[in-house]
């Protein structure tokens, strides 16, 4: 890296107003810091919900979070990833969507995502000092508190570039759930989360995986995940009861879609002792109805995740580099774009029918 060398970012600035150019000088990572040379960024859901104005996001702001990219340069108390693995210029990384105190109440809680004064990437405002923190650009500052993990080259950026986020919270949602080992598991959405939950629940142990959604094309997909049985989400309860049968017996319900219509189904589906894991509740609807007569009597359980811990997305890496033949990762980010084409790309993105849409370098 060479004095005055400038990275390029393309900066949101309002929803749906045209992204900006904007060079901005590399900087040198203090002691506990990373430079990282971007490689591949995909556009996630919550990114389209920022551009298009369905959720505040403070601005001006740079964009994207999962994102792979090489190692530039590191401060001097850097030379280990969060595996203990040697850490080095040139490497391929991910790294979690958050930087936290490592130190702090909430860490010690066991909480490290709900840290005070938590640092999002994709999601802060562009700093005058430290500006780099999204995907959308050529550069992102990691900063102290942030878990860095090495990647293999043995896997494409498309199955790559979305495991700091979708696969990592999935990761989460299974620990919560507990040991799958021969339960029935049943999937609530199948889009990219619902997808690698299909996969994860199979790979964890699960009897059998079922899927719910309202896209017929969507449920005919997720087979390829590992599913045993789809379910139409327009039918009935008891429908969907004498559809399972003889082995009717949900013990373990992964939430996606945040929808209350689809939540409260799936907790009539759960047999006794039963637990829901909810994922999908991310974005402002209308209040969940529960039968706390029903949460009582079958002793059933209902947890929620947002965001993930560093250790899921330790679990996801493995699971990705173990199963990425297996499933068909690599085709979920089934269109792609050069960064300086963002714009289109999120009109492409928003227009759905994709799961991910990816955005690459523009060539040197």
């Amino acid at each position: 890296m060479t004095a005055n060398e400038m990275a390029e970012a393309l900066v949101f600035h309002e929803a749906e107003k045209p992204f900006t150019i904007e060079k901005v000088s590399l900087p040198t990572p203090q002691v506990n810091e990373v430079l990282v040379k971007i490689a591949y960024t995909t556009i996630c859901t919550s990114d389209l919900h920022t551009y298009y104005g369905r959720r505040t996001s403070p601005c001006p702001s740079i964009l994207g979070h999962e994102i792979i990219g090489h190692v530039v340069s590191l401060g001097k108390a850097i030379n280990t990833d969060y595996n203990g693995e040697a850490l080095k210029v040139g490497n391929l990384v991910t790294w979690s969507v958050y930087a936290h105190d490592v130190h702090g109440t909430m860490a010690k809680k066991g909480f490290p995502q709900k840290s005070h004064n938590l640092f999002k990437y994709g999601h802060q405002q562009m700093a005058l000092d430290k500006p780099l923190s999204g995907g959308f650009a050529t550069h992102c500052l990691l900063r102290e508190g942030t878990a860095i993990f090495n990647l293999s080259d043995r896997l494409i950026p498309k199955e790559l570039a979305p495991l700091n986020c979708t696969h990592a919270t999935i990761a989460g949602a299974i620990r919560l759930a507990g040991d799958l080992n021969n339960k029935n598991v049943l999937i609530a959405g199948v889009g990219m989360l619902g997808l690698s939950a299909c996969a994860m629940a199979k790979e964890s142990g699960a009897k059998n995986v079922y899927a719910m959604d309202c896209d017929k094309a969507r449920l005919n997909f997720a087979k390829t995940f590992g599913v045993n049985q789809i379910i139409q989400a327009s039918l009935e309860v008891q429908d969907i009861v004498e559809q399972l049968k003889p082995h009717h017996e949900i013990d373990v319900v992964i939430d996606t879609t945040g929808a209350p219509e689809a939540m409260e189904k799936s907790l009539s589906l759960l047999s006794i002792g039963g637990m829901a894991v909810w994922v999908g509740a991310v974005f402002s609807q209308r209040n969940t109805q529960v039968n706390a007569e029903m949460i009582v009597r079958n002793l059933l359980t209902i947890k929620g995740l947002h965001n993930y811990k560093p250790k899921d997305l330790a679990v996801a890496i493995t699971f990705l580099e173990k199963n990425h033949k297996k499933y068909p990762f690599a085709s979920l980010v089934n269109k792609e774009f050069l960064l300086h084409e963002l714009e289109s790309a999120f009109n492409e993105a928003h227009k759905g029918g994709h799961y991910r849409v990816g955005i690459r370098q523009d060539p040197s």
